[in-house]
């Protein structure tokens, strides 16, 4: 007899490698995609602190509107600045982590914001929820 095909043990041998392996990749994958919004957050901060600088310079005073820098953040990331004449600080967080996973930064003597549990110990510094 000359038949071709695959025997179904084969095919299950198949689908249980392809099971297995799909369990490991999908867990890196997800942790992959969280590193990925984190960055874009970071981005996005350092990005605004460059922008209220030039700000600064043109204006000798910080600003808390996003309009006024001319500041468009990342797909689905919400940045939040509140500025005062001592300096500025602000959150960035992203629609898929959720308002209390984020990143946080402030320059000048303003009070350092608070993202999740974690504040900027010092200024410049930029923080981030894990």
């Amino acid at each position: 007899m000359n038949t071709k095909g695959f025997t179904l043990i084969e095919l299950l041998i198949v689908l249980v490698i392809i099971g297995i392996l799909s369990a490991i990749a999908i867990p890196q994958f997800s942790a992959t995609r969280e590193k990925a919004y984190f960055a874009a957050m970071k981005s996005d901060i350092r990005n605004l602190a460059a922008q209220q600088e030039l700000y600064y310079a043109t204006h000798y005073q910080y600003t808390s509107s996003l309009a006024d820098l001319s500041f468009v953040s990342s797909e689905a990331v919400t940045v939040t600045p509140a500025a005062s004449s001592a300096g500025w600080s602000a959150t960035a967080t992203h629609g898929a982590l959720g308002e209390d996973r984020g990143c946080a930064i402030y320059y000048g003597s303003v009070s350092a914001p608070t993202i999740g549990s974690v504040s900027p110990e010092a200024e410049g510094q930029v923080v981030c929820t894990q």
